[in-house]
């Protein structure tokens, strides 16, 4: 059976298409979710894309925590539903407080678009599970706010429990 995934859109998201054929490609089905909606439609997993969520007139992701689908995503992931955040998307899931800590502006105040690359450290997730732990890939990285914050103590549980996915190399852009 096809896994179907969720692709959220909300005004001012602009790689919500890349993100569904992205889906399609991997072989599973992407459904369309609009950012006012509360109904999740049966996906197995939602994937938060890249843009610029409401303008990111806040901060990046602080008006789109309010949407109505977010509502069910934040049930739903606290239930185990995988839930992937891209760029912005990932800047969402930090103010839904889904992902601890913040996003803060890059050291040098800014945009980075280049290719970036990542070791695995995690293969066990829904998202990983393709990739070897210790392989090394590349992405594209795009940015003006990507620098994650946390305390120490927050960072140290997230290392224990696993959810370190990925860690940069060759320096943290």
């Amino acid at each position: 059976m096809t896994s179907r995934i969720g692709v959220i859109t909300f005004p001012g998201t602009l790689d919500d298409r890349d993100t569904q054929r992205a889906v399609a490609l991997a072989g599973a089905e992407a459904v369309p979710l609009w950012h006012r909606d509360k109904d999740l439609k049966q996906v197995d997993a939602v994937v938060l894309p890249g843009g610029f969520s409401y303008g990111d007139y806040l901060r990046a992701g602080a008006i789109s925590r309010f949407s109505p689908v977010m509502e069910t995503v934040i049930e739903q992931a606290k239930a185990g539903l995988p839930v992937l955040g891209i760029c912005n998307g990932f800047q969402v899931l930090t103010e839904t407080h889904l992902l601890p800590g913040a996003m803060l502006r890059n050291n040098h105040l800014h945009f980075i678009c280049r290719d970036q690359k990542l070791r695995v450290e995690n293969d066990a997730t829904a998202w990983t599970a393709d990739y070897e732990a210790g392989q090394e890939i590349s992405i594209p990285l795009k940015n003006i706010d990507g620098r994650y914050t946390a305390d120490e103590r927050t960072l140290d549980e997230l290392e224990a429990e696993g959810r370190v996915v990925f860690r940069y190399l060759d320096g943290n852009p």
